[in-house]
């Protein structure tokens, strides 16, 4: 696939690469299009254990390309509120909501600017690697406009209703150590570093139970609107499923090997 957002898969892992480095990776209507046709490429497709998401060149996402925006200007106000709520509901919201049901873990590499929706992006997926001399803002505000991609779902359950608030509220700029200490990053490495420690986290994973991440992944996601007792038994059923695999074989007899578990690809 090529344009503005690119998708390779090797080695197992499928690499969605944000593809406009001179524009710092802003989100034009264009890559939004793009971003939608490789992620239901993604959803359909079987050959890979693992998701990463990049920014070409030097930084993540800066935002939404303002300039793609502002040719919309001339627009009334009725036809420019029916433009870009269709653009987000059509576009946006889609990426958003595949990327969350995708039975693979995904992990955003992060390096350089992480603003807008390129915040929301990373923080919708399962695992956040960053560059220390990243940067990171919501943005929104500063524009005027309450946020997308999920920046009003995620936030909240990552790092608190009151924080969430503080930087959709003020949209101010911090660094990879708060977004770490915030919890918006699993992990912080060196510029020259952060390639090994996304490979490494995925050779992790790769090396996991297929199923059981699967299975992990839609019980997290379910368990935002559940009920105790529904989640409980949402459980149970994941639970009887991964027993009935034939990784759960290998993991305890490993376990009771004292070695290594052996889990199938797929």
């Amino acid at each position: 696939m090529a344009g503005t957002v690119l998708l390779d898969v090797r080695d197992d892992v499928a690499t969605l690469t944000l593809n406009r480095p001179t524009a710092l990776n802003a989100l034009s209507v264009e890559m939004m299009q793009d971003l939608g046709a490789a992620v239901r490429e993604l959803a359909a497709r079987h050959d890979y254990g693992v998701v990463v998401i990049a920014g070409a060149g030097e930084h993540f996402m800066a935002g939404g390309d303002l300039k793609d925006f502002a040719r919309h200007f001339s627009l009334s106000k009725e036809s420019r509120q029916a433009v870009f709520r269709a653009l987000i509901e059509q576009h946006i919201n889609p990426v958003i909501d595949a990327l969350q049901r995708l039975d693979q873990p995904v992990i955003a590499r992060v390096r350089g600017a992480c603003a807008g929706f390129g915040l929301s992006l990373m923080a919708g997926c399962d695992f956040a690697v960053a560059a220390d001399n990243a940067l990171f803002t919501t943005a929104y505000v500063g524009i005027g406009l309450p946020g997308d991609g999920g920046a009003s779902y995620f936030l909240p359950r990552i790092v608190g209703r009151r924080r969430a608030a503080e930087l959709l509220l003020l949209g101010e700029r911090f660094d990879a150590a708060e977004a770490l200490r915030l919890g918006l990053l699993n992990r912080v490495a060196a510029p020259a570093a952060l390639d090994d420690e996304v490979a490494r986290l995925a050779a992790r994973l790769l090396a996991g139970p297929r199923r059981t991440q699967a299975e992990i992944k839609r019980l997290l996601l379910d368990s935002h609107d559940a009920s105790l007792q529904a989640q409980l038994q949402s459980e149970a059923e994941a639970f009887g499923r991964c027993s009935a695999d034939a990784d759960f074989v290998e993991g305890v007899s490993a376990f009771l090997d004292k070695r290594k578990p052996q889990f199938k690809a797929g």
